[in-house]
């Protein structure tokens, strides 16, 4: 077990050149990696039980003890990234199918990763860890309404069908994780370590069907697509940190915000797009997914080496601590 974890850890901190150079291999021979396109939606489901084995339910105090920057952070959450993705298909006039993957992506909630950039950021991490719960838990009603909302013109869209599937791949897994954790702590402990190494072999299969589903199209596309990822991911997290500035919240809070907007679950928009859409539309998810694993560490080591006096490492840590296993 000590292994997987030290193997684990090492692929979570180079994770996001793992992706790049998988992705690579994906281009040059899709046949190799197409054939998984079929299992993006179980791979998504181990994640997200795996994530589930994370939480307790102490991790949701937050929501009641201190609900104001929770909601501001999710209110964010999903008007800033769903609007600015709408906004960036049509200036830079995107294809309707990645038009509409560029906006499903904007309309999931927050990525897990997200946490560990907000502990390397010193910011709030129990803010952190309580946006991505609730987001994910408000994710079947509204990530279906805004896809329809913004994106219905270019694409039809099926809420009633897309609700049901997010709680089965999202909310089921995760909530057989909680109940797992709580029954059997100590067996779940001991578990988790081999956790990073799944969810990094899991988001890379994802990605890699999804380039090789969509090679031809890259080839053409993959500039474009890429600005248009880079563009959405950078002003969420320039509007999210702005947003909480000007509700006075207060730096750890702001740093929280920031990144839990600008970071999303886009395993889950991959495999909502080549289910409901086509894999074109999967596109967006497949490179957010490489980019925000670069741009994260990016801003958590800039952030990192401007500490906030209100926290110290110290109490950081015990937060830390206390939103493990």
């Amino acid at each position: 077990m000590k292994t997987l974890e030290l193997v684990g850890n090492y692929a979570n901190r180079y994770f996001a050149v793992w992706v790049i150079l998988a992705s690579v291999v994906a281009f040059f021979s899709p046949g190799t990696f197409t054939w998984i396109g079929p299992y993006i939606t179980p791979l998504l489901g181990v994640i997200m039980f795996g994530m589930g084995l994370t939480l307790k339910l102490s991790d949701f105090k937050i929501v009641f003890r201190k609900p104001v920057p929770v909601i501001i952070g999710v209110i964010a959450q999903f008007v800033i990234m769903p609007l600015v993705a709408f906004c960036i298909a049509k200036l830079l006039n995107l294809p309707p199918e990645l038009a509409a993957g560029l906006v499903l992506v904007g309309s999931c909630p927050g990525g897990t990763a997200s946490n560990v950039m907000v502990y390397l950021s010193k910011g709030d991490l129990p803010l952190s860890v309580a946006m991505t719960s609730v987001s994910t838990i408000l994710a079947p009603i509204l990530t279906p309404t805004l896809l329809l909302v913004l994106a219905g013109q270019w694409l039809p869209v099926e809420p009633v069908s897309m609700f049901l599937s997010i709680v089965k791949i999202i909310i089921v897994p995760i909530g057989l994780g909680i109940i797992a954790n709580f029954f059997f702590p100590r067996v779940i402990e001991k578990s988790t370590k081999a956790l990073p190494l799944v969810s990094v072999v899991a988001i890379i299969a994802i990605v890699t069907a999804v380039v090789g589903l969509n090679q031809s199209k890259i080839a053409t596309t993959g500039m474009l697509v890429m600005l248009a990822v880079v563009l959405h991911n950078v002003f969420g997290l320039i509007l999210g940190y702005l947003t909480a500035l000007v509700l006075r919240l207060d730096e750890t809070q702001r740093r929280a915000i920031s990144i839990e907007v600008g970071m999303q679950n886009s395993g889950l928009g991959a495999s909502l797009a080549t289910t409901y859409f086509s894999p074109l539309a999967a596109l967006p998810s497949a490179i957010f997914s490489v980019w925000h694993n670069i741009s994260g560490p990016i801003v958590a080591s800039f952030w990192s080496q401007h500490p906030v006096n209100k926290v110290t490492d110290e109490e950081q840590s015990e937060a830390y601590a206390d939103t493990s296993p």
